[in-house]
């Protein structure tokens, strides 16, 4: 007999190869880090390069607008993939879904590399553009709700939080490498040549993405639980998303809104660039400037994930997440405060309060609260749906903050400080209004779910008469 890592409860010799949080926490990790690159630096590129190569306008607010309305057509596609790839998770295997999701994310960054310019094709640029944005966004919609259901799943209930949280960090470390590759590309080359073809180095570097993704993700073993009810046959739902909707809808909302907390990096990282480079705000900085601001709060965020992520487990999440999301709305209009003084040095200071502390309170957090909150059947299909429906409305933020504080607007930091911290609050009441799971095995999470619905549910009788059939010292 062997013990789970971080308990003293013995499990079978059969099981104690499967259920691995070290090995499922860096798999998550290595596969976020990699699939976000490619997300992060189509971010990137949507605010520096795209709106001169893509979207030529003489009225420059029309084509900041554009380039940021095509980074969130990737959050459009997304509730899409949430739907799609969720159920392939939760009737197929974490591991399927995550392998899948991130070739595909692979294939389309490495064809935005190849793509022509508005000046040599005209508007086919941008509608290729947009088309390979959908299929990114389809993509990434399946990765973090797969893998940090499979870590979720593999940890010891004492360690969620902290397992889960490497796949959170592996997506600050893709967006690390996305900048990491743009900063001395935007550095060293003349502008004209980075303009004409050297941007395009970090999209074609994707094909590299496409070959690790295979390698790392078909060794993960799926978790001995779900293989458990997967083997019984009998907890599987046809069609999980009608599953959700029946069984959590008031959840699902709640997630959805939860999610809006992002609008604390869509104000500063997506639209803070904008009106820190872009010359009809007048603010004088440059694009290599500000990756170099992105690169420092990521770097931030990589350290401060893990030490949230732990304290979660000790505190609970639900304060965590409360705190940062109502402290970073708060200090996001302090933030574009900073960049219009026209101090680097203040700027850095900010970035790294605001992005790097508390944003991370809610960030290393969430993906553990809302897994807890579904039960397993529907475990993936809940998260990523709520999760990529909640980016989808809250990917528009940026363009509405440009069109309701334009270039040549008087207090901009506060209309949209003000803004922010208004959606911050309504994210900070939905995280209230939720169950907190603190001290809470996932055992006990899943029986109280079973008993919410009186077991009037097949799926619910199904894992009720599972869980009771099973001895007590094999239930995980």
């Amino acid at each position: 007999m062997s013990t789970i890592p971080g308990e003293s409860r013995p499990i079978p010799e059969a099981s104690a190869g499967l259920r691995d949080p070290k090995k499922a926490a860096m798999s998550g990790w290595i596969g976020s880090a990699l699939e976000y690159y490619d997300f992060a630096l189509y971010s990137l590129a949507a605010t520096l390069i795209f709106p001169a190569i893509f979207f030529p306008s003489e009225n420059k607010t029309v084509a900041i607008i554009a380039s940021l309305a095509t980074y969130a057509v990737g959050y459009v596609s997304r509730p899409i993939g949430a739907v799609v790839l969720g159920a392939y998770g939760d009737r197929h295997g974490r591991k399927q879904v995550l392998v899948f999701a991130m070739l595909l994310m692979g294939f389309a960054t490495f064809a935005v590399g190849l793509l022509p310019t508005y000046g040599q094709v005209g508007a086919l640029a941008p509608v290729l553009l947009v088309i390979l944005r959908l299929i990114q966004g389809f993509a990434v919609a399946g990765e973090l709700g797969g893998a940090s259901a499979m870590i979720v799943e593999h940890s010891p209930d004492a360690r969620r939080g902290f397992f889960a949280s490497f796949s959170l960090q592996g997506t600050q470390v893709g967006s690390i490498l996305a900048t990491a590759v743009l900063l001395p590309l935007a550095a060293i080359l003349p502008a004209d040549q980075f303009q004409s073809w050297g941007w395009r180095i970090p999209f074609l570097l994707s094909a590299f993405v496409i070959l690790a993704g295979y390698f790392i993700r078909r060794r993960v073993q799926e978790p001995p639980s779900y293989l458990a009810q997967a083997k019984a046959g009998k907890t599987k739902p046809r069609f999980p998303l009608a599953d959700l909707v029946r069984s959590h809808p008031w959840v699902l909302v709640r997630c959805v809104i939860m999610t809006f907390t992002n609008v604390i990096g869509m104000a500063t990282l997506i639209f803070g660039v904008s009106y820190a480079t872009q010359t009809g705000y007048g603010n004088g900085f440059t694009s290599s400037e500000f990756l170099w601001v992105t690169l420092v709060a990521n770097v931030a965020a990589v350290v401060t994930i893990p030490l949230f992520g732990a304290l979660s487990d000790r505190i609970g999440r639900r304060m965590l997440m409360v705190a940062g999301g109502i402290g970073g709305g708060v200090l996001a209009g302090g933030y574009l405060w900073a960049i219009e003084q026209g101090s680097l040095a203040l700027v850095f200071v900010c970035i790294v309060i605001v992005q790097g502390i508390f944003f991370q309170m809610w960030n290393a957090t969430f993906a553990t609260f809302f897994q807890e909150q579904f039960p397993m059947r529907i475990r993936v299909t809940g998260f990523a749906v709520s999760q990529n429906l909640g980016l989808m409305i809250a990917s528009f933020f940026p363009s509405i903050f440009t069109a309701i504080a334009p270039p040549g607007s008087t207090n901009v930091p506060l209309v949209i400080g003000l803004t922010t911290f208004g959606i911050c609050a309504v994210a900070a009441l939905a995280t209230l209004l939720s169950p907190d799971t603190k001290g809470k095995s996932l055992d006990d999470l899943e029986a109280h779910k079973a008993d919410s619905q009186s077991l009037t549910s097949p799926e619910a009788q199904d894992f009720g008469q599972l869980r009771e059939a099973a001895p007590a010292k094999v239930r995980v």
